[in-house]
C-alpha cells in the first residue's frame, strides 16, 4: 500500500517532478512537458485513475490520470523526449521513474503543476 500524505509538484520551468511525503522530499525526476502549442495545465489537480500498461505505446508502462480530463503523468516509449517541451500537455517520465512514483501514490494524491 502506498504511504499517506503524498504530494506531486511539477515545475514546468525546470522540467522536473518532485515527489513528497508530507514535507519530506523523497526525490525529483526529469520530465517532458507540453509543447508551447499544447502546454501542460497549470493548477492544482489530483490523481483520479492509475493503469499499468504494456509499454508499447507512447504512454510507456504506467498512466496516472489527472482530474483535468485527458491529462496525466505517464511513462514513455521515447526516452529521448525527457527534458523537452514536446508532449500534447501530459507529463512524461522515464519508465523506471514513473513505475516508482506510481507505486507510491494513490487515487486522490494532489498534483501541483506550476
Amino acid at each position: 500500500m502506498a504511504p499517506a500524505n503524498m504530494l506531486i509538484r511539477i515545475n514546468l520551468q525546470e522540467s522536473r517532478l518532485y515527489l513528497y511525503q508530507g514535507d519530506h522530499l523523497i526525490n525529483s525526476y526529469p520530465v517532458a512537458i507540453g509543447k508551447p502549442s499544447t502546454p501542460s495545465p497549470k493548477g492544482h489537480w489530483t490523481i483520479v485513475n492509475k493503469k499499468i500498461l504494456d509499454g508499447r505505446l507512447i504512454y510507456g508502462t504506467r498512466w496516472m490520470g489527472l482530474s483535468k480530463p485527458r491529462y496525466g503523468i505517464h511513462g514513455t516509449n521515447n526516452p529521448s523526449s525527457i527534458g523537452k517541451a514536446v508532449s500534447l500537455g501530459c507529463i512524461r517520465m522515464y519508465n523506471h521513474d514513473v513505475e516508482y512514483v506510481f507505486s507510491k501514490v494513490t487515487i486522490g494524491t494532489p498534483v501541483e503543476i506550476f
